[in-house]
């Protein structure tokens, strides 16, 4: 038969443990490997976790370019027509020029109305068109990021201030070049991070309906 065990000496003591103490150590005994356990699995958890993400961001396509997609401008521009008392902006464009949205939009707390087109250059740069009913300067400043003008030209015979921001330190987003612009009740925005030129092309190509739109912004 096999011997049993004699029982364990602690050594703090200098004699054998007793029935309870061999229980209460090795129920500790337990508890801790059980906390190491769970800590070793949080551990892998965590890792499992990053490595997960690190391969969604290695997977999925980044670019610093606005989302290209073709959207008919001139189509929606013609519905919502029926919804504003203005005349929209709705510019012929060269080949080359296309738009990634349109939209007519309804500020959530000013109430004002914009009809709204996002284009893409020639040059793969962007320009957003705004044009506002009867906008205030506020939203106008919201617009610009609240940037300064820096001068004034003139295209189609329409009067346009400028905003180069090209050389600003700050992350102005797509306001690193600006041009605005009034005629009647409507305002015009024009801002993105294209080159002066392709603003100016953009700017010919609504000039008839700026002065359309009434007095104010022709010269």
């Amino acid at each position: 038969m096999r011997k049993a065990r004699p029982p364990r000496v602690v050594a703090e003591l200098g004699r054998p443990e007793t029935t309870d103490e061999t229980a209460a150590r090795k129920a500790e005994n337990s508890r801790k490997h059980r906390a190491r356990q769970t800590i070793n699995n949080l551990a892998l958890s965590l890792l499992a976790t990053l490595a997960l993400v690190a391969v969604i961001v290695l997977l999925v396509p980044r670019s610093d370019k606005p989302l290209d997609r073709a959207v008919d401008y001139a189509t929606v521009a013609v519905e919502a027509q029926r919804s504003t008392r203005g005349v929209l902006a709705n510019p012929a464009l060269p080949e080359g020029w296309r738009s990634n949205a349109a939209e007519l939009r309804t500020g959530s707390a000013d109430k004002i109305q914009a009809w709204y087109i996002g284009f893409l250059t020639p040059q793969d740069q962007f320009i957003g068109m705004t044009q506002a009913f009867d906008a205030n300067p506020s939203w106008l400043a919201a617009q610009l990021e609240n940037t300064l003008a820096t001068g004034t030209t003139t295209v189609g015979g329409i009067r346009w201030t400028i905003y180069d921001n090209r050389d600003s330190p700050d992350d102005l987003g797509n306001v690193r070049y600006a041009m605005t612009s009034e005629a009647g009740s409507s305002t015009y925005a024009l801002a993105g991070t294209a080159d002066p030129a392709e603003f100016s092309a953009l700017a010919e190509a609504i000039a008839p309906d700026i002065r359309e739109s009434g007095k104010g912004g022709t010269q």
